[in-house]
C-alpha cells in the first residue's frame, strides 16, 4: 500500500511551470498547467466503492469563470489524501479536456483486538488508540497507536514493552486489527541519589521526594515506578526545602535517569547546588501609596529577625498583608519582596514594597474540567469574584484551597486577555478524582485486643462538597457503630457543621473488671481562623451505662449484725491492707467483688451527660503522618451540667514539639496535663482521669494512679481529677535500611502522674431503695447503712521510665511497637513492659 501526498502543491506545479526536470512520484501523472488551465468540461471518478462521486468531485473547486487550473488540481488532491479515507490517489488527463481521479479506498475496520495485555484491560488501550472498529484503516493511524499503547506502559513502569500491530485482510475490502503486547517485566526506580548534598543526608532528601527506590513491598504502591514527569516535579521539591530552610541560592541542577540493563531499572541522580544557609538579618516595609503606612503590615510579616530565611514564610507574608491592604480598600495594592544579601555574614535583609498595581478587575471566572462537582463548590473556595478587583494573592489562595479540597487530580489556575485592556477572565482547569472510599480495616493491640473495622465514605457527596461516613467496629473488647456528616461550609460561611451519631461498647477485660455502653450524638463548628490556628465548638450529649457481671455485685458486706466500713486505723493495724477474710464474716470477697464505685455506677443505671465544649488547635507542623519540624498544641474544655445527670468542668492541654537534630535525628518533646473541677453535682468513677501508656510507657492501660486496696476484690483503677506528663523522645531511621522500608526506631524518657480522686468513697442504702450489689443483711433488717466504705490510694508519686521503640510506617498502615521499663511507680500500679498498636485498610 501506498502513503504520503502524491504531490506536493505549488513547488512542484511552479517547477513544471519553468520547465525544471522533476522526479514524479510513482502513481502520479501530471498534465502540464496550461492544459489543466482550460475549461474543464467533466470531472470523472473511478475506484471508488463507499465514497460517492459528488463528494470527490466537492474537492475540485473551479476558480472564476469555472475554470480548473493547477493550483485548484493541487489544492484538490491534497485534500482527498489528507481525508485518510484513500490509499492512493492519481489524477490524469481524459478525452475532452477532462480529468479522471483514481483513488484506491482504504479497508473499513471489522474489529480491533489486544493479545498478551495482562496489566492494562482491553477497555482502557480500547479508549486511547484512534483506530476505530467500523472505521477507516489507516496504517499511519496505526503507527501511531503503536506508541501510544507502549507509552501507556511506559507510564505504567513497563519500559521492555513491544507492541506489533497485525492486519488480517476480510472480504469486502475490511481488515481486523490485532495489537500484540509483550508486557515485560515491570521498570522501577532502582537507585536515587544525591551529589552535592552537604547539609542534608541523602536519607532526608528521600523523604521530601515523591520517588522512591524498588522494594520487597513496591507491589503496594507505584511511588518506584519511573515517571518523568514526577523526576521533574521532584526537583522542585527538592529546591523548595532548601528554600525553606535557609538556602536561598540553592540550585537544583540537573535531575539524570539512566537506564541499567544489568538491573533492569533506572538509576536517579539529583545533582545539587547548596550554598551557603542564610537567616534573616532585618525586616522592612515601605510603601508608595499615599496615606498608607507600611508598619502597620508588621503584624502581618510571618519573617522574623535572627530566624533562617524561609521562602514559604515570606511568601504567606505576601499574601496576609495583599489581602489585608485589600480589606482595607487598596484593592489594587501589590506587594513585592525583595531582598539584599550579604555575602559575609551570610543574612538576607527582606523589604517588604507595597505599590499600587495595575487596575485590573476579574471579568469571569470559567470552570473547566468538573463534570461531577457543582459550580458553586469551587466557586466559594475563592475570596475574589466577577467583577472585582484581581488579586493575585486571592488567586493562589484558591488554588491551593482547591487542591486541599482533594477532589481533583490536578488544579490550575490561569489567566486570559478580557475583553478589554483593564479585564482578565480566570480559567480554573480540573481534573476530578474519585472520592468515594470503602474500607475493610484490622487490627491488634494489647489494649483493645483484635479489632475489625467496615466503613464506607464520601468525600464530595453528590458533588455538592459533603462528607459522609458510616463504619461499623467488631473487636475482642470494642464493639460499636459510628455516622459522620459534614457540612464544610453552613449557610455559605466558611464554617463546618459536623454531625456525629455513636454507639460504643467496651467489654471487660484484664484491665478493667466491668462494661461499658455509650449511645451518644453530638453536632460540632469548626473554624478555621488561620492556616495554623482552628477552634471547634461541639456540644455532646451521651448515654453510658456499666455492666458487670453478677458475681462482681452480689455482697452484703457486713460484719457481725453491722455494716462494715475500714478506718485508717483498721487498715493500718492491717500492715495496710485491710484484712478482709472469711474468719470477719466478709468471705463474699473471695468470689472477686467489684469495687465500691463500679457497684455503685451499676446500682444508678443509665447516666445522661450533657455536655458544651471547644478546642483550639495550633498546628505548624511540616507533615502531619510524619512530622519532623513544627509544634502541635490542643487545648480544650468540655463542661458537663447543660442538663443531665452530671456536672463538671473538664481542662486538657497537649503539646507536641518537633526538630531536627542532626544526622536525619528528631527531637520530640511532648507536655499534656489535665484538670477535672466539680461543679454542683458529685463527681463519678467514669468522669475521672483514666491513665496509663497513654501518660508513661511502660505501665497498663488504667495502670496508673488511685486504685482500690481490697485484695479479695478486683483492685479497679478508679481514676483521678489531676494529670500532668512531660516525654522526651528521639526518633532515628535505620540507615542501613533502605528509606522506602519505612522503619525508625525511637529512645524515650516519660514521667507523670495521676491524683486526687474525688469520685464515691461510700453508699447509703436506704428502706425505699433496694441497691443492687448492696443487698442488706438478713440478720439486721433493711435499714439506713453504709455498705462497705472505699479505701484506696491515692498517693502523688511520679511514675517514669525509659524505654526504646520501633515505628513502622507500612503499607499496612502506622505500627509501633513499645518496650518500656518503669523507673520509679505507686505501689498498687500496674505494669506493662511491652506495647503493641496499628492497623490496616485493605
Amino acid at each position: 500500500m501506498k502513503f504520503g501526498l502524491r504531490l506536493r502543491g505549488g513547488l512542484l506545479a511552479t517547477l513544471i511551470m519553468f520547465g525544471a526536470p522533476v522526479i514524479a512520484p510513482v502513481g502520479a501523472v501530471f498534465v502540464s498547467s496550461s492544459a489543466l488551465a482550460q475549461t474543464v468540461q467533466s470531472i470523472s471518478v473511478q475506484g471508488n466503492r463507499r465514497v460517492e462521486v459528488e463528494t470527490i468531485r466537492s474537492y475540485f473547486k473551479p476558480g472564476p469563470g469555472g475554470r480548473l487550473d493547477q493550483g485548484a488540481i493541487d489544492d484538490g488532491l491534497k485534500a482527498l489524501i489528507e481525508t485518510g479515507l484513500f490509499q492512493d490517489v492519481r489524477i490524469n488527463r481524459g478525452p475532452g479536456g477532462g480529468i479522471i481521479v483514481s483513488v484506491v479506498e482504504n479497508p473499513v475496520i471489522g474489529r480491533i483486538a489486544f493479545e498478551g495485555n495482562k496489566k492494562i484491560k482491553d477497555e482502557q488501550l480500547t479508549a486511547e488508540v484512534q483506530s476505530k472498529a467500523r472505521g477507516t484503516f489507516s496504517r499511519a493511524m496505526v503507527q501511531s497507536d503503536t506508541l501510544r499503547i507502549a507509552e501507556i506502559y511506559r507510564r505504567s513502569g513497563r519500559y521492555d514493552v513491544h507492541v506489533t500491530p497485525e492486519i488480517i485482510e476480510q472480504p469486502n475490502n475490511r481488515v481486523d486489527l490485532i495489537f500484540t503486547v509483550e508486557e515485560g517485566a515491570k521498570t522501577g526506580v532502582k537507585s536515587i541519589e544525591f551529589v552535592g548534598n552537604n547539609a542534608y543526608s541523602s536519607y532526608r532528601l528521600r523523604d521530601v521526594i515523591k520517588t522512591r527506590e524498588t522494594n520487597l513491598l513496591s507491589f503496594l504502591g507505584s511511588g518506584d515506578v519511573y515517571d518523568p514527569d514526577r523526576v521533574e516535579a521532584d526537583r522542585d521539591l527538592i529546591r523548595r526545602f532548601y528554600l525553606k530552610h535557609g538556602f536561598a541560592d540553592v540550585q537544583v541542577v540537573a535531575a539524570l535517569t539512566e537506564y541499567d540493563p544489568e538491573k533492569k531499572g533506572f538509576n536517579v541522580t539529583f545533582k545539587i547546588e547548596e550554598g551557603v544557609q542564610y537567616r534573616v538579618g532585618a525586616v522592612d516595609f515601605r510603601s508608595s501609596i499615599p496615606n498608607f503606612d507600611p508598619t502597620t503590615m508588621r503584624a502581618y510579616s510571618r519573617v522574623n529577625v535572627g530566624s533562617l530565611y524561609n521562602v514559604e514564610a515570606v511568601e504567606k507574608s505576601v499574601e496576609e498583608m495583599q489581602i489585608e491592604a485589600s480589606r482595607r480598600g487598596y484593592a489594587f495594592a501589590v506587594v513585592r519582596p525583595g531582598g539584599d544579601r550579604n555575602f559575609e555574614a551570610h543574612t538576607v535583609s527582606v523589604v517588604f514594597n507595597i505599590d499600587e498595581g495595575p487596575r485590573t478587575y476579574v471579568e469571569r471566572i470559567n470552570l473547566r474540567g468538573n463534570t461531577r462537582t457543582r459550580d458553586y463548590v469551587i466557586r466559594r473556595e475563592f475570596d475574589i469574584s466577577e467583577g472585582d478587583a484581581y488579586n493575585r494573592a486571592l488567586v493562589d489562595r484558591a488554588e491551593r484551597r482547591l487542591k486541599n479540597l482533594d477532589y481533583f487530580k490536578s488544579v490550575k489556575i490561569t489567566t486570559e486577555p478580557g475583553s478589554s485592556s483593564d479585564r482578565v477572565i480566570l480559567i480554573v482547569d480540573m481534573e476530578e478524582k474519585s472520592t468515594g472510599d470503602f474500607s475493610v480495616s484490622g487490627g491488634y493491640s494489647t489494649t483493645d485486643g483484635a479489632l475489625a473495622e467496615v466503613s464506607i465514605s464520601e468525600r464530595n457527596l453528590l458533588g455538592r462538597g459533603l462528607f459522609a461516613k458510616a463504619s461499623v467496629t467488631y473487636g475482642q473488647y470494642a464493639r460499636g457503630y459510628s455516622l459522620s456528616f459534614v457540612e464544610p461550609y453552613l449557610l455559605d460561611y466558611r464554617v463546618a457543621l459536623g454531625l456525629d451519631l455513636y454507639q460504643r461498647q467496651q467489654l471487660s477485660n484484664s484491665y478493667i473488671s466491668y462494661g461499658t455502653k455509650t449511645l451518644g450524638f453530638s453536632p460540632r463548628l469548626g473554624f478555621s481562623l488561620r492556616e495554623d490556628l482552628a477552634l471547634q465548638l461541639r456540644y455532646s450529649i451521651y448515654q453510658q451505662e456499666i455492666t458487670l457481671p453478677s458475681t462482681l455485685a452480689n455482697c452484703n458486706n457486713v460484719l457481725g449484725s453491722s455494716a462494715f466500713n475500714p478506718s485508717p486505723a483498721f487498715v493500718n493495724a492491717n500492715g495496710g491492707v485491710p484484712d478482709l477474710t472469711s474468719t470477719n464474716g466478709l468471705g463474699c470477697y473471695f468470689d472477686g467483688e467489684a469495687s465500691l464505685p463500679v457497684r455503685k455506677e451499676l446500682a444508678g443505671g443509665k447516666t445522661l451527660t450533657s455536655a458544651l465544649g471547644y478546642t483550639l488547635t495550633y498546628n505548624t507542623l511540616d507533615n502531619n503522618k510524619n512530622p519532623t519540624d513544627g509544634l502541635l498544641i490542643d487545648f480544650r474544655q468540655d463542661f458537663a451540667g447543660v442538663g443531665g445527670d452530671v456536672s463538671y468542668l473538664k481542662t486538657a492541654a497537649d503539646g507536641k514539639y518537633y526538630a531536627p537534630l542532626v544526622s536525619d535525628i528528631v527531637g520530640l518533646v511532648h507536655l499534656q496535663g489535665g484538670v477535672l473541677t466539680k461543679i454542683s453535682k458529685d463527681l463519678r468513677m467514669l468522669d475521672q482521669f483514666q491513665m496509663g501508656p497513654n501518660l508513661v510507657r511502660g505501665f497498663a492501660p488504667n495502670g496508673i494512679g488511685p486504685r482500690d486496696l481490697n485484695p479479695f476484690g478486683t483492685q479497679d483503677a478508679l481514676g483521678g481529677t489531676k494529670y500532668w506528663g512531660a516525654s522526651f523522645e528521639l526518633q532515628m531511621p535505620f540507615w542501613f535500611l533502605p528509606k522506602e522500608v519505612g522503619l525508625k526506631g525511637a529512645v524515650y524518657a516519660d514521667a507523670g502522674g495521676l491524683y486526687d480522686y474525688k469520685g464515691p468513697t461510700s453508699w447509703t442504702a436506704t428502706n425505699e431503695v433496694n441497691v443492687p450489689g448492696c443487698i442488706p443483711s438478713t440478720v439486721n433488717p433493711p435499714s439506713a447503712g453504709t455498705c462497705t466504705g472505699l479505701v484506696y490510694d491515692d498517693s502523688k508519686v511520679i511514675r517514669s521510665s525509659v524505654g526504646v521503640g520501633l515505628i513502622w510506617q507500612s503499607p499496612f498502615g502506622p505500627l509501633r511497637f513499645d518496650y518500656a521499663v518503669p523507673l520509679s511507680k505507686g505501689r498498687y500500679d500496674r505494669t506493662q513492659e511491652f506495647r503493641f498498636g496499628g492497623g490496616t485498610t485493605f
